[in-house]
């Protein structure tokens, strides 16, 4: 009698990540969101910055289902070494879509996780995003439209604002916020098998 399949615990509350782990038909078995303070240190290159943060989820979040395995992700935007805020007001929101206006950016997305046995390993996505230019109305519309809350670089790639992305490279599930083919092989050689 083979023994049952750890647990798993998604250290996020994020229902984008949800969603995305439900292409890969996975149901975390219990979802803590940590509370860790999520502030770039001085001079902190964004890649750095990205895998720092969810590393620190998913180190935050290893106590709680003893045994299990811990996922934990983090996502931003960077133009160049700026990284772009959550927006969580419409003045960051339109600071963020005024500076992405006609440029081309970045955004990282790290996935560590923690196998059963307390071993962390981590991967990251690169992906790189060009938007057109935007005008006031665009700007303005994209504002009311409020999908901008809470979104790394103030915009939402799966929504209204996939009509802004003239052109991409990388991982599309990645720029939604859960790099899914990293988050699968990190599974894997954690021991949990998923499609």
């Amino acid at each position: 009698m083979s023994a049952a399949p750890p647990a798993l615990l998604l250290a996020s509350s994020s229902p984008r990540r949800l969603e995305l782990l439900a292409q890969l038909d996975i149901v975390p078995d219990q979802i803590h969101a940590p509370d860790i303070e999520e502030v770039p240190q001085a001079a902190e290159h964004p890649r750095l910055y990205v895998r720092r943060m969810a590393q620190e989820k998913a180190e935050a979040s290893r106590d709680i289902i003893p045994g299990a395995i811990v996922l934990a992700a983090d996502t931003v935007v960077a133009c160049g070494r700026r990284i772009l805020p959550k927006a969580h007001d419409e003045a960051a929101a339109e600071r963020c879509l005024a500076l992405l206006s006609g440029r081309r950016h970045t955004v990282y997305s790290a996935v560590a996780v923690i196998d059963a046995a307390g071993v962390l390993r981590e991967k990251t996505s690169q992906s790189r995003v060009a938007f057109k230019q935007l005008d006031e109305a665009e700007i303005a519309a994209y504002l009311a439209s409020k999908e901008w809350q809470g979104k790394a670089g103030g915009y939402a790639i799966q929504g209204r604002a996939a009509g802004f992305i003239r052109w991409m490279q990388g991982s599309y599930t990645g720029i939604v916020g859960l790099p899914l083919f990293e988050t699968r092989s990190l599974l894997r050689t954690a021991g949990y098998h998923a499609v």
